[in-house]
């Protein structure tokens, strides 16, 4: 199956935008003609894949920062450094300011890859190949190519920030209260995590909880005092099927026991258990019948004798579509006088967090590829050339008019 749909867009320049669907895979071609985008950015890209930046690699993700810094700090940035001594540092890249709207562009430095894992970097004539080229060092290029567009353009770049985590990977657990604490002063935020394979951009994503449930029996000879024992193992299998159960995948809901541990061994009656648990959720209200629920299995017990406490939070709220997303999406097709796809994932990022503050959160702004996580990792090269061109548009035009 293919498609092809051409649009002027402006300055004369034509946009071809070409999906072919290829063994379950859209590989997408676009030819962009408006000064051509350079493809000197690979370059760019190259330089941090080839960099570690393992999360727990602090040095390594410091030195991604400060190839960041030597990119970003000649179009007009100050930093803004947030010193961590463990993790890489934070940092937040300001522009000037004035009376408009403001836009955080959003984004991380880390990648899940212990040194010495995965540390090539290769090409051919459609894909790049490496750590981060889509999770997400190529996004960070993709706005740092677009933010050197704009600065070429208008000469200053005024009400747009960048922010740059060193914890996503892991969950963002530093970087949450400072990203929570930041967002309030921006209208607009572009996270730049990858594209979905039709270029959506991502409008929606489940919130996540993670949870330990730590069960107390007592202990007891398995052959001579078997009545005696009062067995956690046992009560931690009545609960593994009761949190099951709140699974509903018609609302997007799941609960998953990814890991008990217990006993002390084949002749004793288990004396504790422990069962690491998480939910995700679509929407507020299965978020809280699911807390409501797990306080409910917790407290509940079902051999009798057993006591059970339960430690752990929601890592990252619900990012659920909205209409003020709705409607500036619409704003941002007239601007770029094209269709933007959109998609909602089950997978999280730090575009829960913007969005929980209210702020207007697209996701998924950076360039397709898939394999994340793995060696295989892989970016479409002409992805980036997309990207680069709507997110110039965007900046562009809040440049121009300082509104959407």
């Amino acid at each position: 199956m293919q498609t092809s749909l051409h649009v002027k867009i402006k300055n004369n320049f034509i946009a071809s935008y070409h999906f072919e669907l290829k063994q379950d895979i859209i590989e997408t071609t676009l030819l962009i003609y408006r000064k051509r985008v350079p493809m000197g950015y690979l370059q760019d890209l190259e330089t941090i894949c080839r960099i570690n930046s393992y999360t727990k690699n602090k040095s390594g993700v410091d030195s991604v920062g400060q190839q960041m810094q030597n990119w970003l700090i000649p179009l007009g940035f100050e930093l803004q450094v947030y010193e961590r001594e463990i993790i890489g540092n934070h940092l937040l890249f300001k522009s000037p300011q004035k009376e408009g709207p403001k836009i955080l562009l959003l984004g991380h430095n880390d990648t899940v890859f212990p040194p010495a894992t995965f540390e090539a970097y290769s090409a051919d004539e459609k894909w790049v190949y490496g750590p981060g080229v889509c999770d997400m060092k190529g996004g960070n290029i993709v706005a740092l190519e677009a933010l050197r567009q704009t600065k070429e353009r208008f000469g200053a770049i005024y009400n747009i920030d960048f922010l740059l985590v060193s914890d996503e990977e892991t969950g963002s657990d530093d970087s949450k209260p400072l990203t929570l604490s930041l967002a309030k002063d921006y209208d607009y935020c572009f996270v730049f995590e990858a594209a979905g394979e039709n270029l959506e951009v991502v409008t929606g994503r489940k919130g996540v909880g993670t949870y330990t449930i730590y069960i107390e029996g007592k202990a007891a000879h398995a052959g001579v005092r078997y009545a005696q024992g009062i067995n956690a193992n046992l009560e931690a299998a009545y609960k593994l099927q009761a949190l099951t159960a709140l699974t509903n995948l018609d609302e997007g809901t799941t609960v998953n026991v990814g890991k008990i541990e217990g006993g002390v061994g084949a002749n004793t009656i288990s004396p504790y258990c422990e069962m690491l648990l998480e939910m995700r959720f679509a929407n507020e209200k299965e978020k809280n019948r699911l807390l409501h629920a797990l306080e409910e299995i917790t407290n509940k017990s079902y051999i009798l004798g057993t006591n059970s406490t339960c430690k752990g939070l929601i890592q990252r709220d619900v990012m659920e579509p909205n209409l003020n997303q709705a409607n500036f999406i619409k704003k941002l097709e007239a601007i770029c006088n094209c269709k933007i796809p959109t998609e909602s994932r089950g997978g999280v990022s730090d575009a829960n967090h913007v969005a929980s503050c209210g702020v207007i959160t697209l996701d998924g702004m950076g360039p397709f590829g898939d394999g994340d996580h793995t060696i295989h990792e892989r970016a479409l090269k002409s992805s980036f050339n997309q990207r680069i061109a709507m997110m110039s548009d965007i900046l562009a035009w809040h440049q121009e008019h300082q509104e959407f």
